[in-house]
C-alpha cells in the first residue's frame, strides 16, 4: 500500500519536543535551534513550530521559544499524562495529517526513536533515526547525516518523494541550544479528543518509577571522567567515580562497565549512547573503537590513560598518558585531595 502526495501541500518545520519532569528536554531545545538554522538555510518563511504533548504544560511553551520556536502547538490532555507509543503516535498523525509539515524531527531518546519509526509507519513516510547533522539541499529535501559502519561512514538519508520527511537525532550531538528572543511567539491549544477515540487500549501505562540522574548530567557536565575496558573493575571503576567527584564532574562510559554492572545506560557516550562536548575529557582504560570516540570527538581537552601506548584513543588525544589505571589514578586522586586540604587550610 502506497499514499499518494502533493509535496506543494506541505510546509514548515515541526520539533515534537520532550519534557523530562519539570524540564524540557536538551534535545528538544538542540533541535529548535538546528530547525531555526535549517529555516534560515532554505529561507523558509513558515514559523518553527514545537509540538508538546503531556499535561500541565503551561510553564514549558516560553523555554521553547528560547530556543528557537516561534510558534508552540500545546497538546494538554489528561490520557498523555505518561508517555505511550500507540497513543502519542494516533494523536500525531491526526494533527500531522491536518497541518501538513514538511520536516518533523525528535531526539533519539527512548522515547522518540520508540515514537518516530510508529509515527512514520502510520503516516506512510521514512523515518532517518540517530542522525548526526541534517542540512537542506538545493532542491529543499532535508539532508539526513546518520553515521555507519561503527561511525567509520556518514551517510546522507534523503525522503524526496514522501512527506513529511521525518528524523531522530542523537542528545547532544548538535551542541548547546542557542538563544532566541521570544516575546512574539504563537501559542495554540490543540484537542486530540478525536484521536483518542480510535485509540484501543492495548497497551497502559500506570505510572513511572523515576531513578533520578546521580551527580552533574553527562551532557551538560564541564568535565567528563569515562571509563572503558580497563576500568571494569570495582576498584578500577570507583576511582573513575572518584576522580570525577573531584572534578566536579559527570561519569561516563563505554559498553564494558555497563555490561559489568558498574555503569548505568545513561552513562555511556558513543553512537549507542549520548554524545558529550565537555571542556575537559578524561578517558580511563579506554581502547578508542570508532563508535564510542564519535560521541566525544567534539570536547575540548582530551586526556587519555592507557597502558597500551598504541591504543587508537591516542589518536584523538591532545595529552596522552601511558600507564596502567589502577596504579596512576590512586595518585592523581591523592593529589587533588591534598590540594583540597591545603586550600581548606588557607581558608581556615
Amino acid at each position: 500500500m502506497t499514499q499518494s502526495y502533493q509535496r506543494e501541500d506541505y510546509h514548515g518545520i515541526w520539533v515534537i519536543a520532550e519534557q523530562d519532569g519539570d524540564r524540557v528536554n536538551h534535545v528538544s531545545l538542540e533541535l529548535l535551534t538546528k530547525a531555526r538554522e535549517l529555516k534560515e538555510q532554505g529561507k523558509l518563511t513558515e514559523p518553527v513550530t514545537a509540538v508538546l504533548l503531556g499535561t500541565n504544560l503551561a510553564k514549558f511553551p516560553a523555554k521553547l521559544a528560547e530556543a528557537g520556536a516561534e510558534a508552540v502547538i500545546v497538546v494538554d490532555h489528561s490520557a498523555l499524562r505518561y508517555f505511550q507509543n500507540e497513543t502519542y503516535a494516533l494523536v500525531l498523525k491526526e494533527l500531522v495529517g491536518a497541518r501538513k509539515p514538511a520536516i518533523v524531527l525528535m531526539g533519539a531518546t527512548a522515547a522518540g526513536s520508540d515514537l518516530a519509526p510508529t509515527l512514520g509507519a502510520k503516516l506512510w513516510t521514512g523515518v532517518a533515526a540517530h542522525c548526526v547533522d541534517m542540512k537542506l539541499n538545493d532542491e529543499g529535501n532535508l539532508v539526513a547525516v546518520v553515521p555507519a559502519f561503527g561511525g567509520k561512514v556518514l551517510g546522507d538519508i534523503l525522503c524526496p518523494e514522501l512527506r513529511p520527511q521525518m528524523a531522530t537525532v542523537r542528545p547532544g550531538i548538535l551542541g548547546k541550544a542557542l538563544c532566541f528572543p521570544h516575546e512574539n511567539y504563537q501559542i495554540e491549544h490543540y484537542d486530540p479528543s478525536s484521536a483518542l477515540t480510535k485509540d484501543k487500549g492495548l497497551v497502559r501505562a500506570l505510572g513511572i518509577s523515576y531513578e533520578p540522574v546521580q551527580g552533574v548530567p553527562l551532557e551538560e557536565a564541564d568535565v567528563v571522567v569515562a571509563g572503558g575496558f580497563g576500568a571494569a573493575t570495582e576498584e578500577n571503576w570507583q576511582l573513575v567515580e572518584t576522580l570525577a567527584s573531584l572534578l566536579g564532574g559527570a561519569v561516563g562510559c563505554t559498553r564494558p562497565p555497563l555490561d559489568e554492572g558498574w555503569a548505568r545506560d545513561y552513562q555511556m557516550i558513543g553512537t549507542s549512547g549520548k554524545s558529550v562536548r565537555p571542556k575537559v575529557y578524561i578517558g580511563v582504560g579506554i581502547s578508542g573503537a570508532t563508535h564510542h570516540v564519535c560521541g566525544m570527538k567534539d570536547a575540548g581537552l582530551v586526556i587519555s590513560i592507557n597502558k597500551d601506548e598504541k591504543a587508537p584513543i591516542f589518536e584523538v588525544s591532545d595529552i596522552r598518558v601511558i600507564a596502567d589505571a589502577a596504579t596512576i589514578l590512586p595518585l592523581v586522586i591523592e593529589s587533588l585531595q591534598k590540594n583540597d586540604e591545603d586550600e581548606v587550610c588557607k581558608l581556615a
